[in-house]
């Protein structure tokens, strides 16, 4: 909050102290509305649909073992199968590894084979036990728990290191995500509640939680999160409308038409709305912080400005942003969608009638609703900066002996109730 750096001047810092009490109500309140819708969609445990691993069937489990052996073994020829099908000619493998009980066997096909398995490897298993007939196994998948880990490990550590305690509260801020997604959104979508609402309500109290986490309590972090909330509900709309007018169903894979069938009351439709706000959270977060940031260092560095020179100035820095920020979007979508892709090149379809199809179709709106949404936020945002921003300094109080104006507040924010200032 903005502090007087003179004893002449007692009115110089309650303005901005009333506009902090201000904000801060407000965003309690948004806050309070948030939470509650999320109570009110948080589904019962009864209906979220459970037991539907299909490896905990009877006789059915998974195994962890440790490859020991690698024997290659010229599966196929490559010639015309006997339901006209062309087969695929490539070394197969037996493959023999440890478990618990003993020793698993097994065969893989050509493209697992390729792939790459030998000793040493970790790796999860079917394990197939039938009543009255023996063991078999088939394999499942490698396993990548300690990988996985030490990369978190690592990321976390350079994170931390490099940002201090902004990025602990950066992984902080990660972890909120994930209980939410997890807890929250992810079984309130399989319990058939109304996916848009549930994307809506569970993005809203993750920005909340993550930019005051992350930025600190400020007047500027609650002038971009006014400017991300303005982007959410935007991109909300746009997605509803867009989803309809391309008549995007949802299921434009095998793991949609699996999901479909596994839980039949589920609303892929909406989900693909749904995704559409919860995909683009991590670029609208990073354009509005960086907007209000602009805008409060710009306060600083003219402290004279008026806001109209701040918005053009702020916009400048917003443009670029955006151009950035698309590009961001478009090859994050694009990485995501690569093997269908080569699939669809390799077929020799074209870049318009591979476009059109559900699953690509899909990738393409979502990019496109979450940079239009994204392009809208940053004015927004821009605006909401300048109308918080600390005032003029023509518009300061002055100190009677001198008739300078008093200090405006420093450049990180007015804060409502935390260390970092302005």
């Amino acid at each position: 909050m903005a502090h007087s750096h003179s004893h002449s001047t007692p009115d110089a810092g309650p303005p901005r102290r009333r506009l902090a009490v201000i904000l801060g109500v407000v965003v309690l309140a948004i806050a309070a509305v948030a939470l509650a819708a999320m109570v009110a969609l948080w589904p019962d445990a009864d209906q979220v649909p459970r037991d539907q691993n299909p490896y905990g069937a009877d006789g059915v489990s998974t195994a962890n073992g440790t490859v020991t052996k690698v024997d290659p073994f010229n599966c196929n020829s490559g010639g015309e199968g006997p339901d006209g099908t062309v087969e695929v000619a490539g070394d197969c493998a037996h493959v023999e590894a440890s478990v618990s009980d003993g020793t698993a066997k097994f065969d893989l096909d050509a493209s697992r084979y390729k792939a790459g398995i030998e000793p040493g490897d970790k790796v999860q298993l079917i394990r197939l036990q039938p009543e009255g007939q023996t063991v078999s196994y088939e394999f499942l998948d490698f396993q990548r728990g300690f990988p996985l880990t030490a990369l978190a490990l690592i990321f976390a550590v350079l994170v931390i290191a490099v940002a201090r305690w902004r990025g602990l509260f950066a992984i902080a801020g990660i972890g909120v995500t994930l209980f939410a997604l997890t807890k929250f959104m992810l079984p309130a979508f399989l319990a058939g509640e109304s996916p848009l609402p549930v994307a809506i309500v569970g993005s809203t109290v993750i920005m909340i939680v993550v930019l005051y986490l992350a930025h600190g309590i400020s007047i500027r972090t609650t002038s971009a999160l006014f400017g991300t909330l303005v982007g959410i509900a935007l991109t909300a709309a746009i997605g509803v409308a867009a989803t309809g007018w391309t008549q995007l169903s949802g299921i434009g894979s095998e793991d949609d038409q699996r999901l479909i069938a596994t839980v039949p009351g589920i609303s892929l439709s909406g989900i693909v709305a749904g995704t559409m706000v919860i995909a683009g959270l991590g670029v609208l977060n990073d354009v509005t912080v960086t907007q209000a940031s602009a805008v409060w260092e710009m306060r600083t560095l003219k402290p004279a400005a008026r806001g109209a020179e701040l918005f053009t100035s702020a916009m400048r820095i917003g443009r670029d942003h955006i151009a950035s920020s698309v590009y961001t979007l478009v090859f994050a979508y694009a990485g995501s969608a690569m093997t269908i892709l080569l699939l669809a090149t390799a077929y020799q379809r074209g870049l318009a009638d591979i476009a059109t199809t559900e699953e690509i179709g899909q990738e393409i709106v979502r990019t496109l609703v979450g940079a239009i949404g994204l392009v809208l936020a940053v004015p927004v945002t821009t605006l909401f900066a300048v109308w918080l921003a600390p005032p003029r300094a023509e518009d300061l109080p002055t100190t009677p002996t001198t008739g300078r104006p008093t200090p405006a507040a420093p450049s990180s924010g007015g804060s409502h109730a935390g260390p970092r200032g302005g």
